[in-house]
């Protein structure tokens, strides 16, 4: 599947500024893989296996209690907590942009996304400036949410 790819962390604002609220980033070796001809792909819980009723992705919903904060901190916040996927997962993994339908939750309480449709690659240039803009908040109490630390 040919997609076009987010280049700047300033084009992925703007597909959020487009009011799609159904938009999420999912890290793995992409649509081709996790759809395999179809919407209705899953995924599998990685501790015991069992296979979940939709892939598992993160919503880039902006909340409502964020208010007049910045766009870019808060997609740079979404795209940077799961960053470490793409190291853990192998070769290949990528993030990507899919809109869809919340089915329900997983066990890491992330949501699960059926009727699959994607929308872009995230280029690497993108990731190094979300964590830029994340490492210029200077919290202490704060990083990626990498379980092997």
């Amino acid at each position: 599947m040919t997609l076009p790819t987010i280049s700047t962390l300033d084009g992925l604002v703007e597909l959020l500024r487009s009011g799609d609220a159904d938009l999420y980033v999912r890290w793995s070796l992409g649509p081709d893989t996790d759809l395999d001809g179809g919407d209705a792909a899953t995924s599998r819980d990685a501790l015991t296996g069992i296979e979940l009723p939709g892939v598992s992705a993160n919503s880039l919903r902006v909340e409502p209690w964020w208010g007049p904060r910045p766009l870019d901190l808060w997609v740079a916040r979404r795209l940077y907590d799961y960053r470490h996927l793409r190291d853990l997962r192998g070769p290949g993994v990528r993030a990507w942009i899919l809109r869809g339908r919340e089915c329900s939750r997983g066990p890491d309480n992330e949501p699960l996304v059926r009727d699959v449709r994607p929308v872009a690659w995230v280029d690497d240039a993108v990731l190094a400036e979300c964590e830029r803009l994340v490492a210029e908040q200077r919290s202490p109490e704060w990083g990626p949410l990498d379980r092997r630390h």
